[in-house]
Order: C-alpha cells, then structure tokens, then sequence
C-alpha cells in the first residue's frame, strides 16, 4: 500500500471544526438509513435478528466511514450502508431462506460475500478499473438504479403494511384485512415527513424528522390506543433490544464467526456471484456519488485510490460485523451543507456515529420497523429515474428507455448482475446500430477537384484537370470495423471500373479491426486486377485508443508484397505521387531536373535584355543536395531565391516539433520574397527535396540597381505581387475546401 493513502497531514485542521459538525448532520442523515438497511437484510430470518441487523447497520456507518475516509482521496464524501447493498443482499437472505439454509449458514454467506466483495473492491482499483467502471451508459445506470429503488420499495411494503415473516409485496397489498394499523400509521407519518420535509429545507435532515415522526405517532398510539407497545422484550413493531458498547461489537463479531464453525461452506456461486455483484454495484455508486461531488465542488477525485479506500473500508466492516456500503449521495451533500470540506469530515461522520451507538443504544432499541420501511420507501421510490419515462415520448430515444425497462425488468426477475449484463450488451448494440448507421465516408473528391501542395506550370495543370477523374480520394472517418464494412465497399464500389488511382485518407479514422483490413485488401487485389493502384495516407501510429493503426495494417500484409498499397504520411504527398504518374502516363515530361535561366522566369518576362543583364550580375547562383535545408523559420533574410532546377518543399513549424505542408515548388517559381519585401525573417522552412539550384537576388543589391532603373523596380513587385495573389487565391481555396467538407 502506497505511503501516500495514508498521509495524515493531507488532512487540514484549519476546517476542523466545519468537519465536525459536518460529520454530525452527515451521521444524522447515514444513521437511520444505515439502521433500516441492516433491518432489511436480516429482516427475513426471523424478528430476532432484527437488533442484529440494526447494529450491523450502525458498524457499517462507523467502520466504513473512518476507514474509507482516511484512505480515500475525495474531499467530503461520506460513505455508509447503502440500498445497493441492501438490496443484494437481503435477496440473497430471501433466497436461502427459501431453500431452507438454517441462519447460522445464512450469516455465513452473507459475511462471506461481504470480505470477498470488499477485496475485489480492492482489485478493481490496484488494476485501475476506475476509470472503466466511470464509463458505464447512462441507460445502464439509470435502470440499475430504478431497479435497485424498486426492489428495496417492494422489500419494505409488508413491513409498511405490518405482514408477517416470508409475505412478499403482491401478497401483502392483495390482502388489506391483514394489515396492521399500527405499521401504516407510523410508516405513513415516516415518509410523508421526510416528503414534506424535503421540500422544505432546515437544518435538521428530513430523514431525522421523518424517523422522530414516525416515532412519536408510535408513542401516541403506544399510550392511548395500543398499550402492548409499550413491551420492549417480544415487541414486533420495533426494533427491540440492542446490546450497546463494547459487547454490542463483540456479539457482532462472534455471530458471525461463530456461524462458520456450525455451518458448511456454502456453495461457491452463492459467494462469488452475489460478491462480484454487490462489488460492482458500490463501485458504481461512489463513483457516481464522487463525479456529482466533483461538479459541485469544482475538485477531480482519484477512482483507482477512492476504489482501493472503500474496499478496505467495506473489508473492516466486514471484519466486524457490520454491513457494506459505498459513498452515498444524500450524507454527503449533507456534510458539505453543514461545513464538512475535508476527508476528515468522513472519519468524524463514522466517530459520531460509535458515539450514537455507545450512548444511544436503549433509544435506538424503541425505533419502529414500519418507520424503518417508510423511509426506505421514500428513498426507494427517489433512487427511480422517473425523468427517464420523457424517454419514451420520442422515436429518437425510444430504444435508451427500452434498454432502462429492460435492465429494471431482469433486475427484478433475475438478478442485478444479470441486469448490468444486459444493459452493457444492449448499449453496446445500440453503439453498433448507431456506428453502422453513421457514414465512414466523410467526403470523396476526384483529382480534378483535388491538387496537391505542389505548384505546378498552367499546361500540367490542365493536363491533370483532364485526366483527374480517373482519380478518386475517400475522406474515411470513424470506426472501420465488422458492421460499417459492407457500406464502406458498396460506397467505393461503382468507381472501381473508372479509377486508376483510389486513395484512402485515414486522418479521421477512430479504429479499425480485421474485417475492415480484409475489405481493403480485397481492393488492392480488385485494382491490381485492373492495373490500378491503392494509396493510403495520413494512417496514424497512435489512434485515442491507443493502437498503432500503421504497425497493425503492415501486419495485416496490405503494405507487402509487389503490388503493395503505398502509404504516405501526408494526403498532399500522395496526391503529388499520383499527379505525377498520371503526367507521366500523358506524355507530360518532368523538367525539374533542367537548368533554366534568369530571364526564363515568368516574374521577368517582358524586360529589356540590357536589365536583364543587369539583374544578372547582381544574382548570386547557389546550389543544395537533396533534403538540405535552404532557410528555417525564424533567421533573418532578404534574398529573392528563384529556383532554376529541382524542387523545394515549404513547412510550417508547429507545436512540439511538428510541421505542416505548405507548398511544394520546382523550377521557374520563387521562394523567399516575404523576407525579400519586409525584411522580417522567415516564417516557414525550406528544404531541397531534390538537387537544387537557385538564383538569389539579394535586396540591397537589388535596390542599387532599382535607383537607376524605376521601370524594372515597378515591373519586379508588381509580378511579384501577382504571384502571391494567385498563391493567396489558391489558399483561399484549399480554405473553403476545408470548411465546406
């Protein structure tokens, strides 16, 4: 365990008091909750274990508390027993009971179930699952939630109505001639106070005035209707006798250990399952509890540490008896209200809550179960996302409420793991039903539609303006997987007679798997059929997940063998690739390699011989090996450099010591005439692609010669100002490409 989940001095005293009292309003409001919720789980056993349910609940709150706070790292939660909890296992109580386990096997399972979730609680986080587990659809959540509310609503309504042991809820509202006045009339006043309370905030919790409500009807009828009541010992309608201090824990612990040695182990399944279970659904809920807490306050928890504290929280209250919980939401909100702002909050909320059992236990002992279950009811019917039935109104979210009715039926019928099941594999349907119905063609443009950064002269360009619909480039995006395949082919398919050149651009490809893979193997082998040929560009080598999606279609074998796809880094580069074979194929020779001379140059067409002389001998001739570097951004010039033979490439310098294309320049074109206007250094790089040669005109020279001829000097800027007016308008127009796609 790392030293630094256990660093006391994270703690600051300058919020002491704040977090004691914070702590107090917290245990007022996790205390009777905790109570009712150890009832609940006992509760079918029989009425004797119901004192043992009670302090089970009260152990739970102060073990748990103080030790998931301490070795939390999320300021201000509370954690305590929870309906979750609750729910898993008093189901597991009914079903044993049912198959008639004696008790002793019974708590056995239970305390079983209880360590072994805890340390998967702790497994969870020491494999980072956090983050995972964060991730769970809403849906999924939503129905778990509902059908955790409707379980624990349906598991208290006999107790509400006063039916006896075993009674389920259909049963018990069936037959009003068996209810108990006594129960309806406490359990009534419980939740129509904490319901009446609620919407009308104080500074005491509405759970604490919904229990004392209900508490006190119990004693008005206990003094003037019923005195049977008033019996402590035999009492079904309360609690009844608690043994406090020292011996209530010790009682606790023995209880549960003593059932191991006079009951066999239970069968495997009735452990692993319920603790899988019941681990998942308080990671779930504290996590949940913690990304609300983070809303409010403004603050980020740490899942994998805050998994790791509630595991060993919950295996301490385990280890004494006491029921599991997880953070919960009512408690916390509460703390900070009252002004808990740190962890130390949690550990006051679990010390208060030993208090209120050493000292309050004869008090404790009187509080009715019907109250108990009235204010689970209340909690029950809140923990239903009743928002989610708008759902159902729209054809756009129609199948998000089926998958919520869903995982609320199976959570009922079958079980909460089972549910969680379901509504992860019916979201993850939904995910694949949505994916195929997204279209993994962003854009598809033809070559002469679509040019490369390279600037070429007029009659290349009209010879690729004729021939460029042979070929075709694909703007892929999203997931290229198993169910969006078949659309991608039938997309790419009615130009596959037409095309000679078919790139697929992967700039906006989130995944792939290997069905896609094959498809596109399937096209390099249909192209090469035709003598066509497959490009892919921008393919990354580190996708949001993760994976090197370069390394994973080398794998594949798309990139081997003769007839191997090509792979360019960028879409320009492979535009310019096809460009040039595609000139080639016309008849339209590459010149780059030839030398040409000064008054060759578009920008000097039109002077007189004797300037261009002149203009000469100023010019300095300089020569560059392939992938040396010309200038780079950032140093001082003011040169014209006109290129007289091979081909220069222009890169704008990014962030992290990447670079983007701007433009590809071979003979006859210019570079430098920025700095050459401005003298301001350069803002791009320059680098010799191939053996390169260029004329350099220096700007002080340049201005010598202009003194004495004006018309030249006019004549020089305004070819010069045309040529960036028409590299601007090229701009222009890769811009609104861009926008427009």
């Amino acid at each position: 365990m790392s030293s630094s989940l256990i660093n006391f001095s994270n703690f600051n005293t300058r919020y002491l008091s704040g977090d004691i009292w914070g702590g107090f309003a917290a245990m007022l409001v996790a205390l009777p909750s905790a109570v009712a919720f150890g009832v609940t789980i006992l509760a079918p056993l029989g009425s004797q274990f119901t004192a043992q349910g009670a302090i089970a609940g009260i152990l739970g709150v102060c073990f748990l508390g103080v030790i998931a706070a301490i070795f939390g790292g999320t300021q201000k939660l509370i954690s305590a027993p929870c309906a979750p909890a609750a729910a898993v296992l008093s189901a597991l109580t009914i079903q044993m009971s049912a198959q008639g386990s004696t008790p002793a096997a019974i708590l056995m399972t239970l305390f079983l179930v209880a360590l072994v979730s805890s340390l998967v609680q702790i497994l969870f986080g020491v494999l980072r699952l956090g983050q995972l587990i964060r991730y769970m659809p809403y849906p999924v959540v939503s129905g778990y939630l509902s059908g955790v509310g409707l379980i624990i609503v349906a598991s208290q309504l006999p107790k509400l109505l006063g039916a006896g042991k075993g009674v389920d809820w259909y049963s018990a509202l069936s037959h009003p001639e068996a209810w108990q006045p006594v129960s309806l009339m406490v359990g009534g006043t419980t939740g129509a106070v904490m319901l009446i309370a609620a919407r009308f905030p104080s500074r005491i919790p509405a759970v604490i005035q919904g229990v004392a409500a209900g508490v006190l009807v119990y004693w008005v009828l206990a003094l003037s209707t019923f005195p049977s009541l008033l019996n402590l010992d035999g009492n079904p309608f309360i609690i009844g006798s608690l043994t406090s201090g020292g011996e209530g824990v010790w009682n606790n612990i023995t209880a549960t250990w003593m059932s191991l040695g006079t009951a066999d182990l239970p069968h495997w399944e009735y452990v692993l399952i319920p603790a899988i279970t019941l681990a998942a659904l308080l990671s779930i809920d504290t996590l949940k509890t913690c990304l609300i807490l983070d809303a409010i306050s403004g603050s980020r928890h740490q899942s994998n540490r805050e998994l790791i504290a509630q595991g060993l929280g919950n295996f301490a209250a385990a280890m004494f008896g006491g029921t599991p919980g997880a953070g919960t939401m009512g408690a916390t909100l509460v703390n900070g209200a009252s002004g808990g702002e740190t962890r130390l909050s949690g550990v006051a909320q679990g010390v208060w809550s030993l208090l209120a059992f050493l000292l309050l236990t004869p008090l404790l002992s009187w509080i009715p179960i019907s109250a108990l279950a009235g204010l689970l009811i209340v909690i029950g019917f809140k923990m239903i996302d009743w928002h989610s039935l708008h759902l159902a109104r729209s054809r756009s979210t129609i199948l998000d409420f089926l998958v919520i009715i869903t995982v609320i039926i199976v959570a009922k019928t079958v079980s909460l793991i089972a549910a969680s099941g379901m509504g992860v594999a019916l979201a993850m349907l939904m995910f694949i039903r949505e994916q195929i119905h997204s279209s993994t063609v962003r854009k598809k443009t033809y070559g002469n539609a679509m040019f490369s950064k390279r600037v070429r002269p007029i009659v290349e360009v009209q010879s690729l303006m004729q021939l460029g619909t042979h070929t075709v480039i694909y703007e892929l995006q999203g997931s290229l997987f198993f169910g969006t395949t078949d659309q991608l082919y039938s997309a790419i398919e009615p130009e596959l007679d037409n095309m000679r050149y078919l790139i697929l651009d992967f700039q906006r490809v989130q995944s792939m798997d290997m069905t896609a893979g094959h498809m596109i193997e399937r096209l390099r082998s249909i192209l090469t059929g035709k003598n066509a040929t497959l490009i892919l560009s921008r393919v990354s080598n580190n996708l949001p997940s993760g994976r090197d999606l370069q390394n994973y279609i080398d794998e594949l074998g798309i990139t081997h063998g003769t007839n191997a796809a090509k792979v360019y880094d960028d879409l320009s580069d492979a535009l310019e690739w096809v460009e040039d074979h595609t000139l080639k194929s016309a008849g339209v020779t590459d010149d780059s390699t030839a030398i040409m001379n000064l008054q060759e140059f578009e920008v000097f067409e039109g002077m007189q011989e004797s300037t261009l002389h002149a203009l000469e001998r100023c010019a300095q001739k300089r020569f560059y090996a392939a992938s040396e570097m010309i200038f780079t951004a950032g140093t001082p010039g003011d040169a014209l450099m006109l290129i007289s033979r091979g081909l220069v490439r222009v890169d704008l310098p990014l962030s992290e010591g990447r670079k983007t294309h701007l433009a590809t320049f071979g003979r006859g074109q210019f570079v430098g005439e920025m700095t050459f206007l401005d003298h301001i250094p350069h803002s791009a790089d320059v680098q010799a692609i191939t053996e390169t040669e260029v004329f350099v005109i220096h700007r002080s020279d340049f201005d010598e010669l202009a003194k004495h001829d004006n018309a030249m000097s006019n004549h020089v800027f305004a070819s010069l100002a045309s040529s960036m007016a028409a590299r601007l308008r090229h701009t222009n127009h890769e811009l609104r490409l861009l926008q427009e796609s």
